[in-house]
């Protein structure tokens, strides 16, 4: 005869107890009541005969494997929009936010002159009544005006810069139409009578 002693855990009111369980070989047990040592353990050792079944899949399982088969495309699409236009958004959240900042913490005289660029605007959009293109013209114009009274460095280097670009697109413009009146009207030759 051994003497095997198990310890359960239980709720608080229980404490730690102490169980003893006597377990011996058939020889010495005359009893009908006796317990083996595999049937002494909590978690008994699984049959080898086990196999794995799937459950056949219900009408609804179904449905939603069809629908995920039939987005994956827009889904993978999205993604990939997403992926690409990620650190756009990220940019100009971050510049919204520099922005909010600097009006917080404006230096002092922003607001009248931004007050002043505004109204030259509307001035420009007053006096351009009528026509579309005096529509494109003076409010940007008008703007610019006021903007580089307050701010001629700016407007300096703005002119500058804006000057070499707009040399620059009629350089291109200027090369496009000397190469199209080369391949097209070139190629007859006036013959003088």
């Amino acid at each position: 005869v051994f003497q095997v002693i198990h310890r359960y855990v239980g709720p608080a009111s229980l404490s730690l107890l102490t169980f003893k369980v006597y377990a011996s070989s058939k020889k010495d047990s005359p009893h009908k009541d006796t317990v083996k040592v595999n049937e002494l353990s909590l978690y008994s050792v699984p049959e080898h005969q086990s196999k794995y079944v799937e459950e056949p899949r219900t009408q609804l399982e179904e449905s939603i494997s069809h629908l995920r088969h039939y987005c994956e495309p827009y889904t993978s699409w999205c993604q990939e929009k997403y992926s690409q236009n990620k650190p756009k958004i990220q940019s100009l959240v971050q510049w919204g936010l520099d922005s909010y900042e600097y009006l917080q913490n404006a230096p002092p005289g922003f607001f009248p002159r931004l007050g002043v660029i505004g109204f030259a605007g509307v001035v420009g959009l007053v006096l351009a009544r009528g026509s579309k293109i005096k529509k494109l013209v003076y409010p940007p114009g008008f703007m610019g005006f006021a903007a580089s009274l307050y701010y001629p460095q700016q407007a300096i280097v703005f002119v500058q810069v804006s000057g070499e670009k707009l040399y620059d697109w009629g350089l291109r413009g200027y090369i496009v139409v000397e190469d199209l009146w080369k391949e097209n009207f070139q190629k007859y030759s006036f013959k003088k009578i």
